[in-house]
């Protein structure tokens, strides 16, 4: 099932995101759904506060972006990144080990803005796949700066935290309109007593 996507300004895309101990049958709908919902909106990762759940749960597949390449490896063999997608991460844990690089980034929750951002060209991850399986793995290129994006979401951070401030400074109307355009949202859906 596709899920609403929320905007920037709703207060789930700042909370950090729970835990997940079990892989139950509403993880593994949760999982299916937000895949079908990521591929509907044409991205490249969607994390769970994106769909309004505040749990440590993303799903990435890149290879559509035919443009910007990907790294992979896996316990110290070159793999095809292609090979492990669709990628779902419960409870990632990353870390940077390459040089930092600017590169251009958007967000399914922020349309049509977009920007460069300063991110580690490669990270290593530690997670659990969507079998609760551990999954370990070394990536770089397109692939790292989509998990350290939606690794980020998990901890209530925004792309727009890692902009420059004349960046942010520049797409501060588009941001305040977004913004904006969601507590309006958010307003017609509280039910009054």
């Amino acid at each position: 099932m596709v899920l609403n996507v929320v905007k920037f300004g709703h207060p789930v895309l700042r909370a950090k995101g729970a835990r997940i101990e079990t892989i139950t049958p509403a993880v593994k709908k949760l999982i299916a759904d937000m895949l079908e919902t990521m591929y509907a909106s044409r991205g490249v990762g969607l994390a769970a506060q994106q769909i309004g759940e505040a749990l440590q749960l993303t799903v990435i597949d890149v290879r559509e972006a035919t443009d910007r390449p990907s790294t992979l490896e896996i316990g110290g063999e070159t793999r095809d990144p292609h090979s492990i997608m669709p990628l779902v991460l419960i409870n990632p844990e990353v870390k940077k080990v390459g040089e930092v690089v600017p590169g251009p980034e958007g967000c399914l929750s922020f349309p049509e803005i977009y920007a460069d951002i300063k991110r580690p060209e490669s990270v290593d991850v530690v997670a659990l796949d969507g079998e609760g399986r551990r999954i370990e793995f070394r990536c770089g290129g397109l692939l790292a700066r989509a998990v350290q994006h939606e690794v980020d979401h998990l901890n209530g951070l925004l792309f727009i935290d890692r902009m420059d401030a004349k960046t942010k400074a520049e797409l501060k109307p588009e941001l305040d309109a977004l913004q904006e355009e969601t507590r309006v949202e958010l307003k017609k859906k509280v039910p009054v007593h």
